[in-house]
């Protein structure tokens, strides 16, 4: 789930749970924004943890560096 789609489901459901006052029978409209609010949110969270391990920038585990050598040749 992208960014933009976790922060529209986090307005849309925060727009169900406080503005709308609207009653239909056997749904309740609240709790539907309240769980979108949370689907949101949690993507939001998996978007910025996967965004860390991928990111050009990220190092790894620094205690684990490898170190690569090439060979040597001799040319006589």
């Amino acid at each position: 789930m992208s960014f933009g789609i976790s922060l529209f489901m986090i307005a849309v459901g925060a727009v169900l749970a406080f503005a709308v006052n609207y009653q239909v029978s056997g749904v309740d409209v609240a709790a539907i924004g309240w769980i979108l609010m949370a689907v949101g949110a949690l993507g939001v969270l998996m978007y910025f943890l996967f965004l860390a391990t991928f990111a050009p920038f990220y190092r790894g585990d620094a205690s684990r560096t490898e170190i690569i050598e090439r060979p040597t040749t001799h040319i006589h």
